[in-house]
């Protein structure tokens, strides 16, 4: 888009005048922000509007993305920078007297989900704007975000994280798009004169679904595509029945909050109510706009996809063949040869609790006629596959048993695509997790290696390295980032090595002042940023890197002349609210934390910094810091990673486990460059099969292991009586599940070598630039075109067969 300083100050200005009747001298950070906002929409308006337009006209395949958590972040420079307005905006708003950043950090960042699954959606948002897909996201519109992290006494609390308190800037209210989901009531199939049966409905819950719409603009080709998200409210009929207090409550609930309580049935149901709820109004939406070009449904497949992101969308599969049943009168073997040739589905875990399972008698009250249609799907998988496989696999892999829906298996069942989103876990999703169902559709799994959107982590995140990456090859990259490993060619290149440096120190000094401002803990910009930002749970392990804070915590203690670099553990992470074993290991890093950074003897040596309330805009501010990049989850348990992606693509190491795409990392960047270490998943697996892991054996046999874990209990660190005993029990009483102390060896072994090599400076800048020169095949534009190339727009007849 083409706009003048001047111009854009004379918009904006009249925009403060309009919306707020004053001066800009009279107006806060938050008003400009919102003025801002307005005023970048309506630059935004014709390509949002010529963008619809023009899929309609020329009947373009639309891709649905189902997820119940979207992470876009900040959305104010992302659409500037998208829109090609980033240095104009910035040089206006200065020649006004204003700051940019004090202006963008008014922007509310959206809670709306709890970590790489929420932000890997919305890379890959971004990634079908700009590479011209005609992509949708459709997800939940939380009146509260995931919740906002606050420390007390070292303990994590959760308050209400009302991020839609003064409205949402870039969205809109559609209420004529609005849809009717159901819930609960009676239904029954009724005879009709013509022969064919009727879903009739009494009593129900109706819920009114508003859809409300954010445009998600293409980077610099004129594209903006549409995130739609469903607010719960009560329907237009809701005054003339009387509804009671009671129902609009449970209205008022479904889109209330991200992930509520599901620990008892109450929050199991309002969960399930949650995933129908978006599920429904989204399909509804999608048959009804097909439905506004297209007459009757045979070429549904050619223009709809449909991708269930994790199970949590499972039920637009259902959903689907009820309205293909139901309101367009298609034969069961039509809807459903329809619904598997539209559905695809992306798989995130191999732990089991993950695998979502819903009681029947539960499923069945609340979603009757659902239930129905997974029932038959059920005796219809049976009567078609049992002849094949046996009575026994079939059992094992029907969508209903043990007295559960489960969602996982009728993902599979219900897609023509099942995908892993790492070779390895790929391989583990065929070999172990879903075997059996490999066994029945081999043909439809494969793997798709997650992306990220190097816009927002490199040329957002990290302008100066943008910066500097565009003096060396040109900004082509930008559009085309497998260029970035032209790079490799200046790893002998002294000056740009030095350049690197100074940008890696602009970027510490910027998160340097944070720490000071929120934690009071003065950190050194020349110490080696020790980085693990992720959500927290014992099988990412951020235990095994508390275990070595205090080993290096030890030693300084031991030998207070310690000629090690200095370090600072950086950390980020939320525990689910009812997840007590990780709200235990919050409480041991906080009270680590304070015994470190106050200790006298230890100096400036060593810090530690948890930063509350992690979220997107806090890992802008982390990622360009860090040194060393802890990914070091149990070898088979963690799906992919993404902030594996996003630490490497600015150039730190990774200190990293054979697990998830740290793989195909290490694979990349050159092992030479990275620091792997531990179990293998192989191992792991052994162990399982032998039942022969004995955490104690590693305890007594490793003296050093031995005083770490006593400081869990002895006294060392103060504060935490029970959350060690806790945490200590739970390594050796209860045989540590998930490995940590068989990988503590050589995880240290590591941590030393890392050390080490830092006083290398330009051998530590070679393995930075080898990251980022290597980082550009991890780009979402590339995983999207692959998802778009192989899956999505899959050719109809190729389906067929």
């Amino acid at each position: 888009m083409k706009l003048t300083e001047a111009q854009f100050k004379q918009d904006f200005l009249a925009e403060i005048k309009t919306l707020y009747a004053t001066e800009l001298s009279d107006t806060s950070n938050y008003n400009q922000f919102v003025a801002l906002g307005q005023l970048v929409r309506r630059y935004d308006g014709p390509n949002w509007t010529k963008t619809s337009a023009d899929y309609r006209e020329k009947d373009r395949k639309q891709v649905y993305y189902f997820s119940i958590e979207f992470l876009p972040g900040r959305l104010l420079k992302s659409n500037l920078l998208n829109l090609g307005l980033l240095d104009t905006v910035r040089q206006g708003l200065k020649a006004l007297g204003l700051d940019f950043d004090e202006i963008s950090r008014a922007e509310p960042d959206p809670g709306l989900g709890n970590g790489g699954l929420g932000r890997l959606a919305a890379c890959y948002m971004d990634s079908m704007a700009s590479l011209g897909i005609a992509g949708n996201g459709n997800g939940i519109r939380y009146r509260y975000g995931l919740f906002k992290q606050v420390f007390m006494d070292g303990y994590q609390v959760e308050l209400p994280d009302d991020w839609l308190r003064n409205g949402n800037v870039w969205e809109i209210r559609r209420e004529n798009k609005a849809c009717l989901v159901r819930f609960g009531g009676n239904v029954w199939m009724a005879p009709q004169p013509d022969g064919q049966l009727k879903a009739m409905y009494e009593n129900t819950d109706d819920v009114w679904a508003v859809p409300y719409d954010t445009g998600l603009v293409g980077y610099h080709n004129d594209v903006t595509n549409t995130l739609r998200l469903w607010s719960a409210e009560l329907p237009p009929s809701a005054d003339e029945t009387g509804f009671s207090q009671a129902r609009r409550d449970r209205i008022d609930e479904i889109t209330k909050v991200l992930y509520p309580d599901d620990s008892n049935s109450a929050g199991q149901s309002l969960r399930l109510r949650q995933e129908y709820f978006f599920s429904s109004a989204g399909v509804q939406s999608i048959v009804r706009h097909y439905g506004l070009r297209h007459q009757g449904m045979k070429e549904l497949a050619k223009k709809i996809a449909i991708h269930i992101n994790d199970t949590h969308p499972t039920l637009v599969i259902p959903e689907m063949m009820r309205i293909l049943m139901d309101e367009h009168h298609c034969s069961w073997d039509v809807a459903w040869s329809l619904t598997t040739q539209v559905m695809s589905y992306t798989n995130h875990t191999i732990m089991q609790e993950a695998l979502e399972t819903w009681p029947i008698e539960m499923f069945k009250g609340l979603l009757p006629r659902i239930y129905q249609i997974v029932a038959e799907i059920d005796r219809r998988y049976r009567e078609a596959k049992t002849p094949i496989f046996g009575e026994a696999l079939v059992n094992r892999t029907a969508p209903l048993g043990n007295g559960q829906v489960r969602m996982a298996f009728l993902a599979v069942i219900g897609s023509h695509s099942v995908n892993g989103v790492a070779p390895l876990h790929t391989e583990l999703l065929k070999e172990d997790v879903l075997r059996e169902l490999y066994q029945v559709y081999p043909e439809r799994f494969n793997n798709k290696t997650n992306g990220i959107a190097t816009r927002r982590w490199q040329q957002l995140a990290n302008e100066p390295l943008s910066n500097l990456i565009d003096s060396k090859i040109g900004p082509t990259w930008r559009r085309q980032p497998n260029q970035l490993k032209s790079l490799a060619a200046y790893r002998d290149d002294t000056k740009f090595l030095k350049q690197l440096t100074a940008v890696k120190v602009e970027n510490k000094a910027a998160l340097a002042a944070y720490i000071q401002s929120e934690l009071g803990v003065t950190v050194r910009t020349d110490a080696i940023f020790d980085v693990q930002i992720k959500r927290l749970h014992a099988y990412k392990r951020q235990l095994l890197h508390v275990f070595e804070i205090i080993r290096e915590y030890l030693a300084i203690k031991d030998q207070p002349k310690n000629t090690e670099p200095p370090r600072v553990h950086v950390f980020g992470a939320k525990a689910a609210p009812s997840y007590h074993y990780a709200k235990s290991i919050i409480k041991l890093i906080n009270a680590l934390a304070d015994l470190v950074n106050h200790d006298p003897e230890i100096g400036d040596q060593l810090k530690v910094a948890f930063i509350p309330n992690y979220g997107v805009s806090l890992g802008e501010l982390i990622i360009p810091t860090a040194d060393v990049s802890e990914q070091i989850s149990t070898a088979s348990k963690e799906a992919s990673g993404t902030s594996n992606m996003k630490m490497m693509a600015n150039g730190a190491v990774s200190l990293a486990t054979l697990d998830g795409a740290n793989i195909d990392i290490i694979e990349a960047a050159g092992e030479e460059n990275e620091y792997s270490f531990g179990l293998t998943a192989k191992a792991v697996y052994g162990y399982y099969e032998r039942g022969d892991y004995h955490a104690a054996d590693f305890y007594n046999a490793n003296p050093e292991l031995k005083r770490v874990l006593d400081t869990l209990i002895d006294g060392t660190i103060p504060g935490i009586s029970t959350e060690g005993r806790e945490i200590y029990d739970s390594l050796l009483r209860y045989n540590d599940e998930f490995f940590v102390l068989a990988d503590y060896d050589s995880y240290v072994q590591q941590q030393r070598q890392i050390s080490h090599d830092f006083q290398d400076q330009k051998l530590w800048q070679q393995k930075a630039l080898a990251n980022i020169a290597a980082s550009g095949i991890f780009s979402a534009d590339l995983a999207v075109a692959r998802y778009s190339d192989e899956i999505w727009q899959v050719p109809h007849t190729k389906l067929l067969n």
